[in-house]
């Protein structure tokens, strides 16, 4: 798969790269951050018009995400943490989807003020774009005026290209808090869905209480909502995968190896979207020595080699540590992974991608060291059973 990033310049044009004209190309565009099943299924509708057209196959992706820019008008900070994947991620399943082009375009405010006919102008006549696939409630351009039903409306008026619209929908809309933030829950075990069983009045009163919206069960938001209410089977039904994040393991206060489980610590920079405090069952992959601010290809290399890469069933926590801080003093979020293995695992240094398989119980403070090793060796027999 080829990788080009663009850049637009100030004004938010950009210098497009030349292709062969002569071959349509069939094409989608967007974040798709996560890669959920709406994503997958207008990704193998891309490969799919491609192949019977003898087409090129071509996703042009946003990095950063537009939620994002737009959100901090444009000044956005240099960490997206509420992006549930890396962007190497989501250019390693596209990939192994079979897509052959990937154009990486930098969005902006300024890239953004583009109306929809004069960005599509763009993309056929710079790109050779000849289908455009699209989800069902997709839109681009200044104002988002580029709806399906508008872009339906320019090609059929100019022939020059045509539209392909995917349901992605799956099964429809489910409805979150407007406001919400992410919730411990305050019980052992996978929480429920708090509406599985409601009739229509309990819902309707839930939804009123809680000021939800409607969005679509295949979204990230959705993703989003889940992972921040420990809710980790559900988001992973949705994504297709277990839900990871990556990061660098670095030395941590070794109070696990005291106690008889000692962990991988991850750094600060973690690349991937943090559930909400508390202890899961799922898996470690070691990507190998840190390369660090390795470029894009590279890093995504790293990614599709996780499928070969060492692996091992994981007890992991993320938290404050509540048994150590009052003592320690400290209070940072810390993403901590204990392995499965009767084998001394020496990370240090190391790449890890720690992969999230179910939530355990919530982070809780015990009255002793050995009361938590105690716990420690439950939540083992847990990640066990459910990693079998």
């Amino acid at each position: 798969m080829n990788i080009t990033t663009l850049i637009p310049d100030e004004h938010g044009d950009i210098e497009w790269p030349d292709v062969d004209k002569d071959r349509r190309m069939v094409l989608t565009l967007g974040s798709f951050d996560g890669m959920h099943l709406g994503h997958q299924a207008v990704i193998g509708r891309v490969v799919e018009l491609a192949k019977r057209h003898d087409a090129a196959s071509a996703v042009m992706l946003f990095d950063p995400r537009p939620a994002f820019v737009h959100a901090h008008g444009g000044n956005a900070p240099a960490v997206d943490a509420d992006a549930l994947t890396g962007v190497d991620e989501r250019l390693v399943a596209m990939e192994q989807a079979g897509i052959e082009q990937v154009y990486v375009v930098r969005y902006s405010l300024a890239f953004a003020e583009k109306s929809y006919i004069f960005f599509l102008g763009q993309l056929t006549g710079k790109l050779g774009m000849r289908t455009l696939v699209l989800g069902a409630d997709a839109a681009l351009g200044a104002g988002r005026k580029g709806d399906v039903h508008a872009i339906a409306n320019l090609a059929a008026a100019t022939g020059v290209f045509e539209l392909d619209v995917v349901d992605d929908r799956g099964p429809g809309e489910v409805r979150i808090p407007r406001d919400w933030k992410p919730q411990m829950p305050t019980e052992w075990g996978e929480p429920a869905d708090p509406l599985a069983n409601a009739n229509k009045a309990e819902r309707r009163a839930w939804s009123k209480k809680h000021q939800a919206r409607p969005v679509r069960t295949w979204s990230s938001s959705n993703v989003r909502y889940l992972l921040g209410n420990g809710r980790i089977k559900d988001a992973d039904a949705i994504l297709g995968h277990a839900h990871a994040v990556t990061g660098d393991v670095v030395h941590g206060e070794e109070r696990g190896r005291s106690i008889g489980f000692p962990t991988a610590n991850l750094g600060a920079d973690v690349t991937g979207y943090l559930p909400v405090d508390g202890v899961y069952a799922g898996w470690l992959v070691d990507l190998g020595e840190s390369s660090g601010n390795a470029d894009l290809e590279t890093r995504a290399a790293r990614v599709r080699d996780a499928k070969d890469a060492p692996r091992w069933p994981a007890a992991i926590s993320i938290g404050t540590k509540p048994t150590f801080s009052e003592a320690t003093g400290r209070h940072e979020r810390v993403v901590e992974a204990y392995c499965l293995s009767e084998d001394w695992l020496e990370l240090y240094g190391h790449t890890v991608r720690v992969e999230f398989a179910g939530f355990l119980r919530p982070q809780v403070k015990f009255d002793s060291a050995q009361d938590l090793a105690d716990e420690l060796k439950r939540n083992v027999e847990e990640t066990k059973a459910i990693t079998a």
